[in-house]
């Protein structure tokens, strides 16, 4: 349910495309300082979104380092790194550790057990030290089992379980920017729910998994109503960034919202029209 939170790199300029890849590389390098090899494996672009946002709001300290790994081993390249990249990195690996469990209470998926495991020792350290987030995490995921059992065909519903975790995941503290930070994670949430089903629809069609849009699929009007869906979680998220006073990454940050989020969305969307075609 992550890698939806993207760039769109072709419209980014090379600086600032450096400067973003940079704080993915130092939420890499926290994962694995902290949490070792299995908290590198859950790293996503999702939470570098979140880390680059709260940064660029509240202007913490930045350390920069120039750093080598298994992906680029012949170059040394620039990782970023303050106290948000350790809040996103805890963040990542409390909800990855949940969301292993809940696979592995719908579908009974062996890997995700064995990570859910693997991860567990290092998630009751992030749990004791916050209580109030994990509580609700383990909450709406419980709820989203819930509706994923019922069977709801209401989009609000079963995506605003995931919109409540993110929404509790941006609320970094209790401050003047709290309700817009909700806001805007509540309908990141939503959007990465619905982009989640919007593109396993065919598959669960055919392995009987539970997906909202499965009765809709392949009827007219179909690609209208999700698209709609989508716009529609965007427009509210992306006006709620705009109304935070940030002033520095805002067009690393506004290429995601308007366009990055869309690259996916658009590759299955064409994807699908070309099956289509071919038929």
């Amino acid at each position: 349910m992550f890698g939806y939170i993207i760039v769109n790199k072709p419209e980014m300029k090379f600086r600032e495309f450096d400067l973003y890849q940079s704080y993915y590389c130092g939420l890499c390098k926290t994962l694995k300082k902290r949490f070792g090899r299995r908290g590198q494996i859950t790293l996503s672009y999702d939470m570098t979104f979140m880390i680059l946002l709260l940064t660029s709001l509240y202007e913490p300290k930045t350390r920069v380092s120039c750093v080598s790994c298994m992906a680029h081993p012949l170059r040394k390249h620039p990782a970023r790194s303050n106290q948000f990249t350790e809040y996103g990195a805890d963040m990542n690996l409390l909800l990855s550790y949940y969301k292993c469990l809940d696979d592995w209470e719908d579908e009974r998926k062996v890997t995700r057990r064995a990570l859910s495991l693997l991860l567990e020792k290092k998630c009751r350290k992030i749990q004791e030290s916050y209580p109030e987030k994990a509580s609700l995490f383990r909450a709406n995921l419980k709820e989203l089992r819930r509706c994923e059992k019922e069977n709801s065909r209401n989009p609000d519903q079963a995506s605003g379980c995931f919109g409540r975790i993110m929404e509790e995941m941006f609320a970094w503290q209790k401050d003047e920017w709290e309700t817009e930070l909700r806001r805007l994670g509540f309908y990141l949430g939503k959007f990465i729910y619905l982009m989640d089903a919007y593109e396993d629809v065919e598959k669960d069609q055919k392995t009987g998994n539970y997906n909202l849009f499965q009765e809709d699929f392949g009827t007219e009007g179909f690609e209208a109503k999700a698209e709609l869906l989508l716009r529609m979680m965007m427009s509210e998220c992306s006006r709620a960034f705009e109304r935070l006073p940030i002033v520095e990454n805002t067009e690393i940050l506004r290429n995601i919202l308007y366009s990055g989020v869309w690259c996916r969305y658009e590759y299955v969307k064409k994807n699908r029209e070309r099956k289509v075609t071919d038929v």
